[in-house]
């Protein structure tokens, strides 16, 4: 079945000079505009397009790309505002309207706001929310410690970052977890550092364990080559300069300079670590 808001795979079943029209099955034959049709598309072709309604609310389809589909959450930003609510960019020619009833807190324009674009069922149109809450944490999640999952950066609060996970709960990437600068709406990856006895969510941007002495450390040997083979840092360096240098906590620098120094990589000197000779 077609689906509204999401893209579809659909075959083309006319020709007309203003564009093709597709099957879209339930919801009916759908126009693809002219402007957004390949070249050399012919009747029975299939055609991957997003569909939604334009601006006299009638169903058509689209090569372009939205920046998100119903069902996903997106930072996007303020376009328009009017007595209705507001108008966000979404990439595509008509703006996604958030209702001032689905606002958490009244939006101004330019301000850029995270949305979950949803299908409304009364009028089949597609709208956005900025209250999350309703669409994360409905149901258990199975998550293992050390799992990498897709992070879409929120609020900050007094402990840490809000974070959504994979689209579907909610996390927290601690304050001391924090080794460089990260911003609300910001997409990265992150893994999960533990998962507490009432359910709630710990994260890390760094991979744990032995993957996380890895990375760091090819970091640090890349950052000795590129200072030619000498930093001014070592175990005995402040924890502040580590993590504005590293984007790291002073145990896991300490771990992995240590771990150099073993394999005879680096030298411990009293201001500093130098690469040595691989001779």
């Amino acid at each position: 079945m077609a689906m509204i808001g999401r893209f579809n795979t659909l075959e083309v079943v006319k020709e007309v000079k203003f564009g093709v029209y597709l099957n879209g099955e339930e919801l009916g034959e759908i126009l693809l505009p002219q402007r957004y049709v390949p070249d050399n598309t012919a009747i029975g072709d299939s055609l991957k397009v997003f569909i939604y309604r334009d601006s006299d609310d009638f169903l058509i389809a689209t090569t372009e790309t939205p920046k998100a589909q119903v069902g996903d959450f997106a930072c996007l930003k303020v376009v328009d505002l009017n007595r209705i609510g507001a108008f966000f960019d979404w990439g595509l020619p008509k703006d996604l309207l958030v209702p001032f009833s689905e606002q958490k807190k009244t939006v101004e324009k330019d301000q850029e706001q995270i949305v979950y674009i949803y299908l409304d069922q009364e009028t089949d149109r597609i709208a956005g929310t900025t209250k999350l809450n309703k669409f994360l944490d409905n149901y258990p999640h199975s998550y293992e410690k050390g799992q990498q999952v897709d992070l879409i950066i929120e609020d900050h609060t007094h402990i840490g970052y809000k974070a959504i996970i994979n689209g579907q709960h909610w996390g927290v990437v601690y304050d001391s977890d924090v080794f460089k600068p990260i911003r609300y709406g910001q997409r990265m990856k992150g893994f999960i550092k533990l998962v507490r006895p009432d359910g709630k969510i710990n994260l890390s941007l760094q991979q744990l364990g032995y993957g996380k002495t890895d990375d760091l450390t090819k970091r640090i040997l890349r950052l000795l080559e590129e200072h030619d083979g000498y930093i001014a840092a070592n175990d005995k360096t402040s924890p502040e300069l580590i993590k504005k240098l590293f984007s790291c906590s002073k145990k896991a620098f300490k771990l992995s300079i240590g771990r150099l120094y073993k394999e005879r990589t680096i030298a411990i000197e009293e201001r500093g670590i130098r690469l040595l000779d691989k001779d």
